[in-house]
């Protein structure tokens, strides 16, 4: 265990202790008319969260064990398909991958969301049950490529390793220049999520929305359509779940079109999905997946996507 380990010891969350976790306090006082979405409570639900005052061994599923950084007592799992990389950041073009499997980024026009609509989609998590830092502990670790080193001792990762790539990666994510009229962040914590979302749209008066599916390890299929709800604003920021040692959440504002949909699988999957269409491409890279899926131009026409189930969006509640 590295030296800064021991400050990030876990205390159990799931049947042992009914303490709120920091994150969880912090939502309910600055969001307490706002349900925290799936995405977040799926992280807290675990068998630990990260508590930033335990310095003593837990009881772990019956163990007593120290708990370093990651998820069930792993220190780092990041499971990284490849074709995901980056496939709703629209500065980067399309991968060979992306471009052999397109049901899984989840792109389609806005005309084609409708009720009775079927889609073949496949519904993937993007992220491996990361720990959710409170934000004490979350802002005492350096969070940039150039404190890369330094990042990766403390959290004892090796550097030639692919989760030190895959952390690598994120970090220049983060780092580079937001698109034309958007504003981004990386948020290390729940809290500072919120305090950017909230901060972003000028108003705690929000919704905020993830992807809920009702089984785990669904296949790709044919979803018929069922109810389709649009939000009340297009003034929206969406925060995409990162692979990193811990959550990270990489967070923009935009003005798209936000839905709730409801959707049945053919194996009788259900899916409360999120989809955000974007109404001006013109700043997209031509190369993006989403062009050579739906065959059309920067510029043109709304591209629409549907978020996987570790991303959220939030938007105003009126």
């Amino acid at each position: 265990m590295g030296p800064f380990l021991p400050f990030l010891l876990f205390a159990l969350a799931v049947g042992a202790s009914h303490a709120p976790s920091p994150a969880e306090v912090y939502w309910h006082k600055v969001l307490p008319n706002t349900p925290m979405p799936s995405a977040i409570t799926d992280l807290l639900h675990h068998d630990v969260v990260a508590d930033e005052k335990s310095d003593r061994r837990v009881n772990v599923n019956g163990k007593d064990t120290s708990v370093s950084v990651g998820y069930k007592g792993k220190p780092v799992v990041v499971n990284v398909k490849p074709y995901y990389s980056g496939p709703f950041l629209y500065n980067y073009a399309a991968t060979q991958s992306q471009i052999q499997d397109p049901s899984v980024t989840l792109f389609f026009l806005e005309k084609d969301l409708h009720p009775g609509a079927k889609m073949t989609l496949h519904f993937i998590r993007t992220t491996t049950g990361a720990t959710l830092l409170p934000r004490r502990a979350a802002d005492s670790i350096p969070f940039s490529s150039a404190k890369l080193p330094e990042i990766l001792s403390r959290l004892s990762i090796a550097p030639n390793s692919m989760e030190a790539e895959v952390m690598k990666k994120t970090l220049h994510e983060c780092e580079e220049p937001a698109i034309g009229g958007e504003t981004k962040y990386c948020a290390t914590s729940v809290e500072s999520m919120v305090d950017f979302s909230t901060s972003s749209l000028g108003t705690r008066d929000v919704r905020a929305l993830s992807t809920a599916v009702d089984r785990e390890g669904t296949p790709k299929q044919v979803y018929s359509i069922s109810k389709v709800q649009k939000q009340p604003s297009s003034e929206v920021v969406v925060c995409h779940g990162e692979n990193y040692a811990y959550a990270v959440f990489y967070c923009h504002t935009m003005n798209a079109e936000a839905y709730k949909v409801s959707m049945v699988g053919k194996d009788g999957t259900k899916v409360e999905a999120v989809a955000a269409c974007h109404t001006d491409t013109t700043g997209f890279n031509p190369d993006h997946v989403a062009f050579k899926v739906l065959n059309v131009k920067p510029g043109t026409v709304p591209v629409c996507h549907f978020l996987p189930q570790s991303d959220i969006v939030w938007t105003p509640n009126k």
